[in-house]
């Protein structure tokens, strides 16, 4: 079995489903859990958008030209607060009308602890899990990426906006509760949220009602007690039992590795 990588895909359930997909095979990942996998990187990538060969990649599949001239690579992505589609300097303004100009959700999600996030409407549950995510609240629908950007950074001065991977990788994350949590911070974000709403207007800022939290659990045997990094770039052979996977992580009994970070890299994918 051999392709080129792409994230695994997964579907909520208990435990999430993982498939990952090279070529036209589509790998069932979870009842390889408890077996002997190996992947092998034979040293060619090539770019997710362009498929030209590339000898590095860049913002997880990319091959250089295409990371500075498409719009899904510009800084905006990790900070759409900085969106600049209004000022006419978007590098593909059709581009951003299918994809940021769309409704978002911000949400909180108990990763390595509770945080803040935001994700495409199109993008719920796949976010949260691609996240490590075992429980998640949505919490406002926007009109766009921008507006949800504009209020992550509100609510960000009151809870963390990162994951630590290393930390979701070693532990089940204890269960919070994510209402109080939610009621707390709409509450210390209410001057912000009034401003945004005025800028913008109502119907652009929804406070979701009546949220439902959701579990989520991952295929896991096992949590390692220490992190080790597996990368294929310096270790094109990687070899270990599968013990679980989570976010887009395999979990090897000689290391983690983020399959995600290798998007584009040509492998096979032996069991």
């Amino acid at each position: 079995m051999q392709g080129s990588l792409r994230k695994m895909t997964s579907i909520l359930g208990n435990p999430v489903r993982y498939q990952l997909t090279l070529a036209d095979q589509l790998i069932e990942m979870n009842p390889l859990l408890g077996k002997n996998i190996t992947l092998v990187h034979n040293g060619t990538i090539r770019c997710i958008a362009c498929e030209k060969k590339s000898s590095k990649s860049f913002n997880q599949g990319y091959c250089y030209p295409c990371f500075i001239r498409l719009a899904q690579c510009d800084m905006c992505i990790m900070k759409p607060e900085i969106c600049h589609y209004e000022q006419g300097t978007c590098r593909e303004p059709s581009w951003g009308e299918e994809f940021c100009y769309q409704p978002h959700i911000v949400y909180l999600a108990n990763s390595s602890g509770i945080k803040v996030g935001i994700t495409r409407l199109s993008q719920i549950p796949t976010r949260w899990i691609d996240q490590g995510a075992t429980q998640a609240l949505p919490m406002i629908k926007t009109a766009s990426r921008h507006i949800s950007g504009l209020i992550e950074v509100a609510i960000a001065k009151h809870v963390s906006d990162k994951t630590s991977w290393q930390k979701m990788l070693k532990q089940q994350a204890a269960d919070e509760d994510l209402f109080a949590r939610r009621d707390y911070l709409l509450a210390k974000c209410t001057v912000e949220l009034d401003a945004i709403r005025d800028r913008f207007n109502e119907q652009a800022v929804e406070v979701i009602p009546s949220p439902e939290t959701v579990d989520i659990h991952f295929p896991i045997m096992s949590y390692p007690e220490k992190i080790k990094s597996l990368c294929l770039t310096k270790t094109p052979e990687i070899s270990g039992v599968l013990q679980g996977i989570k976010g887009q992580y395999l979990i090897l009994d000689s290391g983690v590795i983020n399959l995600r970070k290798y998007t584009g890299y040509e492998v096979s994918l032996k069991t």
